[in-house]
C-alpha cells in the first residue's frame, strides 16, 4: 500500500523530538534557533519573533554545508534547533531531515504556528 503524509508524519514523530508552545516562548531572545519551514505566502499570517524562514522545500539545500547557497546559521549542528510550521507536520518531517543531516539538538514544535497564535502568543506582521 502507499504511503501518505499521514505515513510520513507519523513515521518522523516515532523518531523526532518534539516541544511545546509553551517551551518555545520561554526560550525566545535566547540562543536557540527558531526556524520556520512555511512556505513564503503563509507568513501572511504572521511568524514567531526571532525566527528565519526557510521553507521545507530547500531546507536540504541550506543546511548542506557543502552547497555554496548555504544558509550560515545552520553550520553549527550542535546548536539547539526548534522548527516549525502551520500545524506541526511539516516540522516533523524537517525535524527528521536535520538530524539526519547531522544535527544533534533539533525539535519539533507541537501545533505550529497555528496553536501558537490560538494561544495568544506574540507575533510579527510584515
Amino acid at each position: 500500500m502507499a504511503k501518505g503524509l499521514q505515513d510520513f508524519v507519523a513515521a518522523a514523530k516515532a523518531s523526532a523530538q518534539e516541544t511545546s508552545t509553551e517551551a518555545v516562548a520561554s526560550t525566545l531572545g535566547e540562543t536557540v534557533l527558531l526556524l520556520d519551514v512555511r512556505e513564503p505566502g503563509e507568513l501572511q499570517a504572521g511568524f514567531i519573533p526571532g525566527a528565519i524562514n526557510i521553507p521545507r522545500g530547500i531546507l536540504e539545500l541550506k543546511a548542506d554545508l557543502n552547497f555554496p547557497m548555504r544558509d550560515p546559521k545552520l553550520a553549527d549542528r550542535e546548536q539547539e534547533v526548534v522548527i516549525y510550521c502551520a500545524s506541526g507536520g511539516r516540522s516533523l518531517l524537517a525535524a527528521v531531515t536535520l538530524q539526519e543531516m547531522g544535527f544533534t539538538n533539533v525539535k519539533s514544535m507541537a501545533g505550529g504556528f497555528g496553536a501558537w497564535a490560538n494561544e495568544g502568543r506574540e507575533i510579527i506582521k510584515t
